[in-house]
């Protein structure tokens, strides 16, 4: 690569701090401007656009000749280093001024991230891993939680565009909720995912997620010590599963998601 994987942990805080800046000093004005994509409640606004274009900008400065693969401006992995941009993901969040959205860049080789930041544009929060260094937030090192069963333990998920795949999961999350502490669903996959690294959840699942939700806060997540599958890994839990979870009850969990049903829908 020719630069260490703390190295490129560097450049995407870096980049991704200066985006989510963006996307704050810009807020007001970004959320008069919206698009929709896939479904009338999948939206992109001004804001999304103008980080993407910031962080290829940034990229192309200081990592000249990397690949790009974006949300907004797509592009392909490159034989090397591809970065993998969110923009903003939470977008329905940064519309309605729910302060759960970020900015989430990661550095990945042959599909596998090796670096990633996912930065919170109110709060400030720096979320960062380099794989084999660890995961960090703000500059404290990272550890999963060990809860003492699943029944005690706080589940994170979220819920595609699709309507019909949201009425399938929320089937699937129903079945699940009287065998867990709780649910959450707050909007963010990559924040979802950084949640579990720090223990403020125990485990997450969710479908239907891009390489660009998980991409780097998925290696916070295992660099935090959770077990992580990703999309293609876990079959049983779809082929587009993304998951996390605290070692203590990955196993509990991964098996009650089954049960529940959440395989079964396409």
């Amino acid at each position: 690569m020719g630069t260490s994987e703390r190295d490129l942990a560097e450049i995407a805080e870096t980049v991704a701090v200066a985006a989510a800046a963006l996307a704050e000093s810009t807020r007001a004005a970004a959320i008069r401007d919206v698009d929709t994509k896939s479904t009338r409640t999948d939206v992109v606004t001004a804001g999304d656009r103008a980080a993407e274009d910031l962080v290829r900008a940034r990229l192309a400065e200081l990592r000249p000749g990397d690949a790009v693969l974006g949300e907004e401006g797509g592009g392909a992995a490159g034989p090397g280093l591809t970065w993998v941009v969110d923009p903003i993901d939470g977008t329905v969040n940064y519309l309605y001024g729910y302060p759960w959205y970020a900015v989430s860049l990661a550095a990945q080789v042959d599909g596998v991230s090796v670096a990633g930041a996912v930065v919170e544009p109110v709060s400030g929060r720096r979320w960062t891993a380099a794989r084999g260094h660890g995961a960090w937030l703000d500059g404290r090192r990272l550890r999963v939680s060990e809860p003492a069963g699943l029944d005690v333990s706080l589940i994170a998920t979220g819920f595609s565009y699709s309507a019909q795949r949201r009425r399938d999961h929320a089937a699937v999350v129903a079945r699940l909720l009287g065998r867990v502490r709780d649910i959450r669903r707050a909007g963010a996959a990559s924040l979802d995912l950084c949640a579990v690294a720090a223990g403020w959840v125990d485990g997450y699942c969710e479908r239907g997620l891009s390489r660009w939700d998980w991409a780097a806060g998925a290696l916070v997540a295992e660099e935090a010590g959770a077990v992580v599958s990703l999309p293609g890994e876990a079959p049983e839990l779809g082929a587009d599963a993304v998951f996390a979870c605290a070692p203590a009850v990955a196993g509990e969990l991964r098996a009650a998601l089954v049960e529940c049903g959440i395989g079964g829908y396409e």
